[in-house]
């Protein structure tokens, strides 16, 4: 399944743990510098029913060398105010995140969809670097807008208050 973000709370209701998905559209790479600024400042961007990704990219001239995962339950203790303030549709991770996240995110109609660890070089062949913000946080906290055609796979692991991830 290809989803096209952003997303409406139906997209994500037809989404089954365990689905398989690659995302066609506009994604996002916030880490915890970029979240916890968020949260304190205006955004340069509409967030709304988007899809960010854990993710500490490197950007050599303007171009995105490599983008895997990070480790998301780093960011357990804010996700939950980012998602309501931001309305988040989807985050890419990789590990999961705890319960209470999981519970606000059955509240707004969020999924998070894993990916594997380690496949930094993976996106390159489907993906480019469209913008940065706030590079003054350094390259991998920066907020970096990607353009992705058919980005994946990724594994549908937590929605509707279900999880793969044990707690």
């Amino acid at each position: 399944m290809i989803l096209k973000p952003p997303l409406s709370k139906k997209d994500i209701v037809s989404l089954n743990l365990g689905d398989s998905v690659y995302i066609t559209g506009k994604i996002y790479t916030l880490r915890d510098e970029a979240h916890k600024r968020a949260l304190k400042e205006a955004l340069p961007i509409n967030l709304e029913r988007q899809i960010i990704f854990h993710c500490g990219p490197i950007i050599k001239n303007n171009k995105l060398i490599a983008a895997g995962p990070t480790t998301s339950s780093r960011m357990n203790s804010m996700e939950c105010e980012f998602i309501k303030k931001f309305d988040i549709a989807g985050i890419i991770g990789k590990g999961g995140m705890n319960k209470d996240v999981l519970k606000c995110m059955k509240d707004k109609g969020t999924v998070y969809l894993s990916m594997t660890g380690g496949c930094a070089l993976l996106p390159l062949k489907t993906t480019k670097l469209v913008k940065g913000y706030w590079k003054e946080l350094g390259m991998p906290e920066a907020i970096w807008v990607l353009e992705c055609n058919k980005f994946g796979p990724l594994i549908v692991s937590m929605i509707n208050g279900k999880s793969l991830y044990r707690f």
